[in-house]
């Protein structure tokens, strides 16, 4: 199976992406909308078919990007059914099976941090990725939103203790660095409920956390309400001037042939040196040649009245260009894919 764990640095939330290597079906856990066109850039260089996206719940401190996936690549959205939520094309319900080309997800009801939690299981029980109930070395809290550590306690023991101790644990979020666990791991670690921790110990150690009220909260319930959808109900595009895309590297890109369509309403920058620009591949007409060992040093000289389309031989060199462009404070910039090369290959005139 494909596996690609994900990172959202400012809600330290996860995502998860899960992928069959016949089909190339997939489905992706817990996305983030500011980290939307990084995962689509992924699901596109993998060549995958996103087929479902599913949440294992309500977040109270991140917007889902479900909606923009469903938007982009026409992906249903699964969530509990016990949320409610808007535009969601599946409620899921306990013991229900999603699949995905050969490959498939139990889902398991886990209560207590909000009462639409689920965790999903693989088929082999080897993973399990359990939202918000069960962190690792910790759990989500319980004293907002349906919190119940009672419940929490009993989904935690009976539902996810209950996988095989070697069930790797995969939660929605961590705040130290920490990627993975094992269920045997958190049954004998876990400072909240492993060991020889009882229901009192849990409850009390729940009730007494003192956390701050989640920031986001009364953004993100409300958009999560809507599976992610913003208020204008407008797929949001990653900019306006033209067919701009990102890839998983960060980097924006533009398809040589719509530069060669609207070369007066963009500024090329070569960033080759003198002698490549003489060479086979030539250069292309009114481009300004500004090699990239100088860029740093005459980013100044870069006109910024119309977007900044860069160039070199194979785009390699142009993609680095376009970030110290950024730097540089060029807001609208996108790296030629392919190059000169591929410039050529199309036939398109210098």
């Amino acid at each position: 199976m494909i596996f690609r764990q994900l990172f959202d640095t400012v809600s330290s939330t996860y995502s998860y992406l899960l992928g069959d290597e016949r089909t190339r079906e997939a489905v992706l856990i817990d996305p983030v909308f500011e980290r939307h066109q990084r995962d689509l850039a992924l699901v596109r260089e993998l060549g995958l078919t996103l087929v479902s996206t599913l949440d294992t719940h309500c977040h109270a401190d991140h917007v889902t990007g479900a909606w923009l996936m469903r938007s982009a690549l026409g992906s249903t959205i699964g969530a509990s059914g016990v949320i409610g939520a808007q535009n969601v094309d599946r409620p899921l319900a306990d013991g229900e099976v999603v699949r995905f080309g050969d490959q498939s997800l139990e889902v398991r009801s886990t209560p207590g941090h909000t009462d639409g939690c689920l965790t999903f299981v693989t088929a082999d029980q080897i993973m399990a990725f359990t939202g918000d109930c069960l962190l690792i070395r910790g759990s989500g809290r319980t004293d907002f939103q349906q919190g119940d550590p009672h419940r929490m306690w009993r989904s935690i023991r009976e539902r996810i203790f209950s996988l095989p101790d070697a069930c790797f644990v995969y939660p929605a979020h961590d705040y130290d660095g920490r990627t993975v666990s094992t269920i045997v791991e958190e049954k004998r670690f876990n400072p909240r409920i492993g060991g020889e921790a009882r229901e009192e110990d849990f409850v009390g150690a729940m009730t007494n956390l003192g956390l701050p009220h989640p920031k986001q909260i009364d953004v993100a319930v409300p958009a999560n309400l809507r599976a992610g959808m913003p208020d204008d109900g407008r797929y949001p595009a990653p900019a306006a001037w033209g067919p701009v895309v990102p890839s998983y590297g960060g980097i924006f890109e533009i398809d040589p042939e719509w530069v060669a369509k609207h070369r007066d309403q963009v500024h090329m920058l070569d960033v080759r040196t003198t002698g490549e620009v003489e060479g086979e591949l030539g250069r292309l007409a009114g481009a300004q040649l500004l090699p990239l060992d100088e860029l740093r040093a005459r980013a100044a000289e870069v006109p910024r009245d119309k977007p900044v389309v860069v160039v070199c031989q194979s785009g390699k060199r142009s993609a680095l260009a376009t970030l110290l462009l950024k730097k540089a404070g060029v807001t609208d910039v996108a790296n030629v894919a392919g190059g000169m090369l591929r410039w050529r290959h199309l036939g398109l005139p210098g």
